[in-house]
Parts: C-alpha cells; sequence; structure tokens
C-alpha cells in the first residue's frame, strides 16, 4: 500500500505493508540513517524522531499512523551546514562516546526543552528515558543545563 508521509519537510510516497515500522521506512526506504535500531521494543530510544513536535519512537510504531503528522529526523533539526544549540552543547560537554544512541537522545532532549526549557534533574530523569549503554547521563544532564542556561540569558 502507499503512504504519504512529510519528513523534515518533504514529502515522500512510500510503498510498504502499513504494520512496517516507521523506523524501517525511514532508514530503508527514505534513507534517514540518522534514526537507529537499538532494542526493537521502544525501550531504548535510539529510534526517536519528532512527530508533530512529540519525541517517538519509531521502531514499534506502524507506518499507517504516521500518515498525516510533520516527522522531524535528526537530519531535520538544523538549518543547512548550522548545528543547534543543544548539537553544539554534546560537542562541547563531549557527551557521546560511542554515539550510536545520540540522535535518539538528542531528539529527546530537544522535544523536552521545546516543553521545560529550563528542567530540573527531575524533569530530565522523567523525560529522558533514553538507554545510553556507554553510560553518559551525567555528561548529558551537563549538556542540557548548559543549553537552558544559555537560552535564559539569551532572553534576558
Amino acid at each position: 500500500m502507499q503512504y504519504d508521509l512529510k519528513v523534515n519537510g518533504e514529502t515522500h510516497r512510500v510503498d510498504v505493508e502499513g504494520d512496517t515500522p516507521l523506523l524501517w521506512v525511514l532508514r530503508d526506504e527514505l534513507g534517514f540513517k540518522g534514526v537507529k535500531f537499538g532494542c526493537g521494543v521502544a525501550a531504548c530510544g535510539a529510534c526517536t524522531v519528532h512527530m508533530d513536535g512529540t519525541a517517538t519512537r519509531t521502531c514499534v510504531f506502524p507506518v499507517e499512523d504516521a500518515v498525516g503528522t510533520e516527522i522531524t529526523t535528526i537530519e531535520g533539526i538544523s538549518e543547512g551546514a548550522e548545528l543547534t544549540d543543544i548539537q553544539n552543547a554534546w560537542i562541547e560537554n563531549q557527551v557521546p562516546q560511542c554515539g550510536y544512541c545520540q540522535s535518539g537522545m538528542i531528539m529527546a532532549v530537544t522535544a523536552l526543552l521545546e516543553e521545560i526549557p529550563n528542567p530540573s534533574d527531575e524533569d530530565i530523569d522523567a523525560s529522558i528515558t533514553n538507554i545510553c549503554r556507554c553510560g553518559s547521563y551525567q555528561r548529558i544532564r551537563k549538556a542540557i543545563h548548559a543549553v537552558a542556561d544559555a537560552r535564559e540569558k539569551a532572553n534576558v
């Protein structure tokens, strides 16, 4: 069956079974390799994208339910070659180790900061449930606070 998906501002037509996980459509059919396969049960968050601005784990999300939504992958969060302030904070705070989970982590953090501009540690723990096998959680938290502080100062 054919489905039209709006990904990173562009509409793409795919011909797949309706219950195909969105992850595989994004990666294999459309070539968005920043979306990663991790656990396959929506536990780790490596496959996180935004659907209408909400962080969504795609490894168990059927493509037919994504029709009519605005999907944003890690490739679509920045404008041109410019990195987002979150991506820059990731680099400045040396967050990634192996880096495999980081695209999903950045998508989850981007959604968190849209919802809660200056999150507490408890907000971060409650919202960012992605799993990082390298254990970079303290650096992730530090980067989140750095972005929140910089945004707050910029608005003063």
